[in-house]
């Protein structure tokens, strides 16, 4: 079973790329005009279906690897790769303005009438870099204890983000634009040295294999 520096370190991992403080000004963009309320209950049901997405890549990530013949360690390396580009978006604000401006087009273009689902659970919350992120969590949770670990960071980490888009428009005030600014450079930084990890660990398990 991983031990407690392994599932915290998952648990950081998931939660730097959900990036609760570079959603909540996206998620005040999205909900405009709504009530508290309802931006409550945008925020709980776009969780919940991200908890759901999420929660089924972690269970049958392990298989569609096999089934591609893609072996762990290959993986590892690809998706720590993937987390690096990520933390490096994070760090030189291209993340911020990527995520702003796909949403703005999405709700203009389409006229999403429910957009908790669409584009708040996908791609905000369960995108391409925490899908690859719980795949590659599942490689190292592999027992069916594990999976039921790793199932509950995944819900302990929306839970921080849903919390986080509950409190949006008082954290968007108390940190301002600098302060937003040196959080999300500071969790990228924190994610590239988790992504460097993963890929060490990757390479050094290919090359001894």
């Amino acid at each position: 079973m991983p031990g407690y520096e392994t599932i915290l370190n998952a648990f950081l991992t998931l939660l730097v790329i959900l990036d609760p403080p570079g959603n909540a000004p996206v998620f005040l963009g999205l909900t405009t005009g709504m009530s508290g309320s309802q931006r409550l209950q945008v925020a709980l049901r776009g969780s919940v279906f991200a908890f759901v997405i999420l929660t089924i890549f972690a269970i049958a990530g392990s298989g569609l690897l096999h089934l591609f013949g893609i072996t762990i360690d290959a993986f590892r390396v690809a998706g720590g790769l993937l987390l690096f580009w990520i933390a490096a978006e994070m760090i030189f604000e291209k993340r911020q303005a990527r995520k702003q401006n796909s949403a703005a087009q999405t709700i203009t273009k389409d006229h999403i009438t429910d957009i908790s689902a669409f584009p708040l659970a996908i791609p905000l919350i369960a995108g391409p870099g925490s899908i690859s992120a719980v795949v590659l969590l599942s490689t190292t949770f592999s027992s069916p204890i594990a999976r039921v670990e790793l199932i509950a960071i995944i819900f302990s980490a929306i839970l921080a983000l849903c919390a986080t888009l509950a409190v949006a428009a008082r954290l968007n005030r108390f940190l301002g634009q600098t302060g937003q600014a040196v959080l999300i450079r500071l969790l990228g930084v924190l994610l590239a040295a988790l992504s460097v990890q993963y890929v060490a660990d990757g390479a050094r398990a290919l090359f001894a294999g």
